[in-house]
């Protein structure tokens, strides 16, 4: 189940690098722009220094959880599965937070949180197998 929990979690972080880039690096973007709604060029400069801030959250708590999943890979401390789930689940809850904040952003919480609430489910298995 611990591998299992590390490809999940490895997964979860890929897709939060991904919304760093979209956010700090592409917020001008198709992709940024289709994921996230800044429609209009003016809206892209106004919003973007609270998306380039952001997108380092995102990135940041990939970090966490890759450097988890090392510790988990490379050795039997519990320090491994402690910062996957710090990365993971402050992944979800931020998910949660968006879920419950912005109705129209309902699909993309659901996309954000679903692989970081797979992560938890299968490291806290882990933990008790």
């Amino acid at each position: 189940m611990a591998i299992v929990s590390v490809v999940i979690a490895a997964l979860a972080a890929l897709l939060h690098v991904y919304i760093f880039w979209m956010e700090s690096l592409a917020w001008d973007g198709p992709a940024a722009r289709k994921t996230f709604g800044p429609a209009s060029t003016a809206e892209v400069e106004a919003t973007r220094p609270l998306a380039y801030n952001q997108g380092f959250y995102n990135l940041f708590l990939a970090i966490a959880t890759i450097i988890g999943i090392v510790f988990v890979l490379v050795s039997t401390s519990a320090v491994g599965p402690a910062l996957m789930l710090v990365g993971t689940g402050s992944m979800l809850a931020a998910a949660l937070v968006l879920f419950a904040s912005t109705p129209d952003k309902r699909s993309a919480a659901i996309k954000q949180g679903t692989l970081p609430l797979l992560a938890v489910i299968a490291t806290i298995i882990s933990l008790n197998v």
